[in-house]
């Protein structure tokens, strides 16, 4: 059984992995019921996707598979606010705009989770607690987060949101992984440095992780020598991501378990609340990222893990 994470304003808590669709289409419709029935069956409750993913298919083929009487056995996750062509979309008209076309594609009234996809810190953040505050009571999120938001524009939103009597950001959606990354996997992402883990330590505000597994870094497809994926030497490799490397596959020996998994177990036992968005394509990586999510890491081998301490003996 999966771990969860209760949400302020959820019935349901989320699982702990949660099935990402960013490649889910129409086109893919039986893969991708496949997949969601695959995810349940190993105990997930929770499918993220965003107004932009596939150009709006990835929402299609999930509203196809809630459609058919599917909609009670998941809490759906949409996010908006992706910044366009002209630029950053965080306006309420751009924001309900978007929210009813994704849920006219989703075949939904509501959806459980809400993020902004982007930040835009021109934007006084109290504008935008009000607007949000205003999807909940008008019924079409139960909670919302932000995804890629600094965590100095969370705490002044919470603040806000406190002084006022509204509802606060109830959880980020950073890149968190064992790899650090060396720069943003696309504009204006934001991965959490040593600062911002602290800060939540001391928030307790949970962490949805994408690119949990860092890209494929850890399955062992790669090594310092294969230079094939631009993207991925160009954000994770270096040296010290190496060596974390190196030491999650020297636990996983030790363990009895796969790289990857270690990476996963990585991401979900840190010291505050957190959930991994997971994307496997088979059978066979969803059982993996069950069995990541199943390896309880002690706060030593977290640390020894991410280079921040050498206490670990094998």
């Amino acid at each position: 059984m999966l771990k969860t994470i209760q949400l302020e304003g959820l019935s349901s808590p989320v699982s702990s992995l949660i099935m990402g669709s960013d490649y889910f289409t129409p086109e893919n419709q039986d893969t991708a019921s496949q997949m969601i029935e695959n995810y349940l069956r190993i105990g997930g409750n929770t499918i993220d996707t965003a107004f932009i993913y596939s150009g709006g298919l990835s929402e299609q083929a999930i509203g196809n598979w809630l459609d058919n009487g599917n909609r009670d056995r998941v809490n759906i996750w949409t996010k908006g606010g992706h910044p366009n062509q002209n630029g950053h979309t965080i306006t309420k008209a751009a924001l309900q705009e978007q929210l009813k076309i994704s849920l006219d594609r989703l075949k939904t009234d509501h959806v459980e989770l809400y993020a902004l996809h982007r930040d835009d810190p021109t934007v006084p953040v109290g504008h935008i607690l009000e607007w949000l505050n205003e999807f909940v009571e008008d019924g079409y999120i139960s909670t919302f987060g932000g995804s890629n938001w600094e965590t100095s524009r969370l705490e002044e939103a919470n603040q806000y949101a406190s002084t006022h009597g509204l509802r606060g950001f109830s959880f980020s959606s950073p890149n968190l992984s064992l790899a650090k990354a060396k720069e943003a996997y696309w504009p204006g992402c934001i991965s959490l440095d040593a600062s911002a883990i602290k800060w939540h330590q001391q928030s307790n505000i949970p962490v949805l992780s994408w690119s949990s597994q860092a890209r494929g870094f850890f399955t062992g497809r790669f090594d310092r020598n294969d230079f094939s994926n631009e993207d991925l030497v160009r954000v994770f490799y270096n040296d010290d991501n190496w060596k974390r490397f190196d030491r999650a596959a020297e636990l996983a020996d030790e363990k009895g378990v796969t790289t990857i998994e270690i990476a996963l177990a990585y991401v979900l036992n840190q010291s505050f609340p957190t959930a991994a968005i997971i994307g496997p394509q088979n059978k066979e990586e969803m059982v993996s990222c069950a069995q990541g999510a199943s390896i309880v890491l002690s706060e030593d081998e977290i640390n020894w893990l991410n280079l921040d301490v050498a206490t670990h003996s094998s």
